[in-house]
């Protein structure tokens, strides 16, 4: 007899298979439309010369300048990059220029030694160089050196070297001369624990000893980035903050440079868009020195005048100092007010007009943010992760999000991944319009970059999680898909330095729901998702007379009837049995059975008191939804 077995849309990984009966408890690169389960789109590279950035991309903002040109601004733990017209380019700001420098270059090598005394940079440091006078006999351009950016390799006290973009034509020793512009220093590519003097707790060693073990973690590089109109913010965490106008003539050949007259280490900045203010939030209480830093401090610029920040009877800039919280970790701008999470607490910030310009209210404890960018507004909600282990939203009320994938994202218990907790600040959370869906990228508990993601849909009123790992991602708005970076710690990247090697790694950049396969600079490859049920078995609803007590019979099947809403190219279906829940199931007789629009119905010899249910697919152009599983089962023993 046939039976119509339903399952409930999301994961719960919070119970057992065998308690799962009519819910999916695993799978990945899925999500849920109108009930039912179904592949997710694919991804396309962009870029027409399927550039690579380096260092890992932790940051992105999309915003269109008053020519309508759409840019996306792209912090790296490297440095600063514009998305535009489907090629990037390099605005990473420049730190204090180094003059004096001279070359040494041999014949037919492509190495030129920069000699320069107590320069004070590191391996891996990008420079670029200016007022260049070319090395004699070098057969080198001016050009070859002032329009490229090179690494600093191999570096002494008073050299480093640089690869150029030729081999040299002429030996020559300690000749021409130029000044050398160092990028300026974002951060580490991972969060690290931080070694030496002063890093672990007093009397665990002698005097003057340098730690091999750590309670100081190194926060990972970022950038908050957000646009004041048609000028891009852009604050390095715990440094400086730097513009860029989109408007100004020549703009993208145009380097982002310091703001003047603003803190000088800032946790993070974000524009207030109704008013139209700055904040900056982890500040200076003495603008222009550092060592004044308040974890908690806000200061805020006049309005519409994001270089003043002393307040006057005259302006409406100011400061404030929340209270509950050790850090401010992130912030981010709602309908009418700035959500301000430390790592305790949250407070709302809303704009109240002169003598006060803000109002400043607690609106939830025991509720605090795990990293920066670890939370997204959405059609008039925040939602965020917490580091108390579970996921808040805010609608004018802080609320606990019930979740059923929650142990396997915050524990390590049994087969759950777990979160890297020392790693917390690399989160990624973002919004995807398209579906519903809130997604949080983030390191499972054994890896030091992100691989996981864990997804909420709004829509449907559940969750999933996946392999799907984007350092960073926005949504479609300016640009009509999502567009997210993949990091890969091993590759070299092609974009903008001469010379360059791995070892910080390097980002793709992405489109998103395009197609159904990844597309990049290597090829075409399947997407392989999967979707795997809970168990179930023969029940009194199985319209089978005389049957009673769950489980108490062996199951036979018979056939089965596939139903997909959508299907191109093939799918897989295994059905998984077993007799009791801590055997481990076996897959049936002649499966999986490879699905096509065609196939009516599977005969089957299957045999079991526990059945699951697993689709897949496993090969490039294929995509698929799935519907309703109808089983012709009959009781067959109890043993």
């Amino acid at each position: 007899m046939l039976q119509k077995i339903q399952f409930k849309s999301g994961f719960n990984k919070m119970v057992t298979a065998s308690g799962a009966e009519g819910q999916w408890i695993d799978g990945d690169f899925v999500r849920f439309r109108y009930g039912l389960p179904e592949k997710i789109g694919g991804w396309l590279q962009l870029t027409t010369s399927n550039h690579t950035l380096p260092g890992v991309a932790r940051s992105q903002h999309a915003w269109t300048s008053i020519a309508g040109e759409k840019y996306v601004a792209i912090g790296t733990s490297q440095g600063l990059f514009l998305y535009y017209a489907s090629s990037f380019y390099d605005i990473t700001p420049l730190d204090t220029a180094i003059t004096g420098a001279t070359f040494d270059a041999t014949t037919g090598s492509a190495t030129v030694t920069v000699n320069k005394t107590s320069h004070a940079l590191l391996d891996g440091r990008y420079v670029t160089f200016s007022s260049v006078t070319v090395p004699t006999g070098s057969g080198y351009s001016t050009s070859d050196f002032e329009n490229n950016t090179f690494e600093v390799k191999n570096k002494t006290s008073n050299t480093f070297e640089i690869t150029m973009p030729s081999n040299s034509a002429g030996t020559t020793s300690g000749t021409g001369s130029a000044q050398i512009n160092p990028y300026v220093l974002v951060g580490p590519t991972f969060q690290t624990a931080g070694f030496g003097w002063g890093t672990d707790t007093w009397g665990s060693d002698t005097w003057g000893t340098g730690s091999a073990t750590s309670d100081v973690i190194l926060d990972p590089g970022i950038w908050s980035l957000d646009n004041f109109g048609q000028i891009l913010i852009a604050t390095i965490r715990n440094g400086k903050t730097f513009t860029w106008n989109a408007g100004a003539a020549g703009a993208r050949s145009i380097r982002a440079t310091i703001m003047s007259g603003a803190p000088t280490k800032t946790i993070l900045t974000q524009v207030s868009d109704r008013d139209r203010h700055l904040f900056h939030f982890g500040t200076e209480t003495t603008i222009g020195t550092p060592t004044t830093q308040d974890p908690m401090f806000i200061r805020f610029s006049n309005q519409e005048d994001y270089n003043t920040y002393q307040p006057t009877a005259t302006n409406t800039a100011g400061t404030f100092r929340l209270d509950k919280g050790n850090e401010i970790v992130g912030a981010v701008s709602g309908k009418d007010y700035t959500l301000v999470l430390t790592d305790t607490s949250a407070y709302v910030i809303q704009y109240v007009g002169p003598p006060f310009t803000f109002s400043v209210r607690q609106v939830g404890t025991n509720c605090g943010l795990i990293g920066q960018n670890a939370l997204s507004y959405s059609n008039g909600l925040v939602f965020w992760m917490s580091g108390e282990g579970s996921f808040f939203m805010y609608d004018g009320t802080v609320k606990a999000m019930p979740c059923s994938v929650e142990d396997f994202v915050f524990t390590t218990t049994g087969n759950n991944l777990g979160i890297n907790y020392n790693s917390s600040q690399l989160v990624y959370c973002e919004h995807n319009t398209l579906y519903n869906e809130i997604n949080w990228f983030y390191p499972a508990s054994a890896s030091e970059q992100i691989n996981r993601c864990v997804t909420f849909n709004y829509g449907e009123n559940c969750w999933t999680t996946s392999s799907l790992a984007r350092s960073s991602y926005i949504d479609q708005g300016v640009f009509d898909l999502p567009h997210a970076t993949q990091y890969n710690k091993t590759a070299t990247p092609n974009f903008p330095i001469q010379g360059i090697t791995n070892k910080y790694g390097a980002s793709i950049y992405y489109e998103h729901e395009k197609g159904t396969d990844q597309v990049n600079s290597t090829g075409t490859t399947s997407i392989d998702a999967f979707i795997q049920s809970g168990d179930f078995d023969i029940t009194n609803s199985g319209n089978v007379a005389n049957l009673q007590g769950d489980g108490e019979f062996i199951m036979s099947m018979k056939r089965f009837i596939p139903d997909f809403k959508v299907l191109t190219g093939n799918s897989k279906v295994t059905l998984l049995l077993n007799n009791y829940p801590s055997e481990t199931a076996t897959s049936s007789p002649l499966g999986p059975f490879t699905i096509n629009s065609s196939t009516d119905k599977v005969d089957t010899r299957a045999r079991g008191r526990l059945l699951a249910i697993k689709i897949e697919n496993d090969a490039t152009g294929e995509t698929w939804r799935y519907g309703t599983l109808r089983v012709d089962i009959q009781p067959d023993g109890r043993r």
